[in-house]
């Protein structure tokens, strides 16, 4: 098209408002398209989510099974996702019944809380630096007080306790059905893994080039790293959990242990398991042992937040401070699922940075003027 075509007399143009009109429609019509889109799927975005996490990071795995069964991908994909049922289903199975079964010993350890008597706490405490006489003096008013008076403070928490364990128990059929759809979507992935990742190359690619496609391949990585640092270190803290229950002599350790893990790997820690057997050690076995417990809880419970983000910096090629950020920051941000988002968005953010400065460096390279040997047209040399 000439400089001339589509004016009019007045020299304006021809046809200009019916095209800004015809785009004005177009953009409204794929945004309603994509509005319309995303509501369809927001009741599996959840599901698919984590069955999409869940699917890169076992896919070596499907791999191994499918040559360990002759190369058959059907009997591969039945085999992992029978697994995965047994391994998100079987816990909760046990935990049920193991709760069902021991339903009068646990009232019965409900009603022992009212006549529960707190023991002085030891001198050290009082030393403890900041922190130290702030709590001896409230330890010892707590001690102090009548059984009485500490079932009146503690109702409050207890009421708020059931109530949440009611919700709980209620939202369970619905988890159970999200934990189905999320296998349902891990078979349709496992079975299709090469076509899906053939159309994510493609739409990064069409999307970034080649940077893209790389950032995708760094982001797998970083998913399979996030998966193996999660496991191991839940692995880890309910084998040390469990050796400091037996120690001490907690009743149920193999179920409190099997406990620690899922609650390790749904990121709630061991606190909820190991925070009320130290009130039980406590009682049953004084300050000195009650303390010790109580030491290795802590430790227990805070070592995966140093040991997680070396675990996944040795699965990912990246800086251990981005996996730090991203692990940390994703888990607040995003809750369970943030782990794997929050390394994956800026795995992804650091790699199409990197790529931009080098390209940058590249070109400088190639002899075009940097900035600062640029002469402005205004000083005439």
């Amino acid at each position: 098209m000439t400089a001339h075509e589509g004016k009019t007399e007045d020299g304006g143009w021809e046809g200009r408002p019916l095209d800004l009109a015809r785009t004005t429609l177009q953009l409204l019509a794929l945004a309603a398209l994509i509005v319309s889109s995303f509501w369809i799927v927001r009741p599996f975005l959840v599901a698919s989510s984590w069955a999409a996490m869940i699917t890169v990071a076992t896919w070596p795995l499907l791999l191994h099974a499918q040559a360990w069964l002759g190369g058959r991908r059907s009997l591969a994909v039945a085999v992992m996702t029978i697994a995965l049922l047994l391994v998100l289903l079987v816990p909760f199975y046990f935990g049920i019944t193991t709760i069902v079964q021991n339903a009068q010993r646990i009232a019965d350890w409900s009603k022992a809380l009212a006549t529960l008597t707190v023991p002085q706490p030891p001198g050290w405490v009082a030393g403890v630096p900041v922190v130290g006489s702030r709590i001896a003096i409230r330890w010892q008013q707590v001690a102090a007080a009548s059984p009485e008076e500490v079932s009146a403070h503690l109702a409050p928490f207890a009421r708020r306790v059931a109530l949440w364990f009611v919700g709980q128990v209620g939202s369970l059929g619905l988890l159970l059905v999200h934990i189905l759809l999320t296998v349902i979507v891990v078979a349709i992935l496992y079975a299709n893994g090469e076509t899906a990742a053939r159309g994510a190359n493609l739409f990064v690619r069409r999307l970034a080039g080649a940077q893209g496609e790389n950032a995708a391949h760094l982001a797998a990585r970083a998913v399979r790293a996030v998966a193996l640092g999660v496991v191991v270190t839940a692995i880890l803290q309910s084998v040390a959990s469990g050796i400091g229950l037996a120690i001490a002599g907690v009743p149920f350790v193999t179920i409190l242990t099997a406990l620690v893990f899922i609650l390790a790997v749904a990121q709630l820690g061991p606190g909820l398991v190991l925070l009320p057997a130290a009130i039980w050690v406590y009682a049953r076995s004084g300050a000195g042992w009650g303390t010790a417990f109580l030491v290795w809880a802590i430790f227990c419970g805070t070592f995966d937040n140093f040991l997680r983000p070396v675990l996944i910096r040795r699965g990912a090629d990246l800086p251990f401070l981005l996996i730090f950020v991203g692990v940390i920051g994703g888990l607040i941000a995003f809750g369970v699922i943030g782990l794997f988002i929050g390394p994956v968005v800026l795995a992804v953010a650091y790699t199409l940075l990197v790529d931009w400065v080098s390209e940058g460096d590249r070109r400088d390279d190639h002899g075009q003027p940097a900035l600062d040997h640029v002469t402005h047209p205004a000083s005439g040399s």
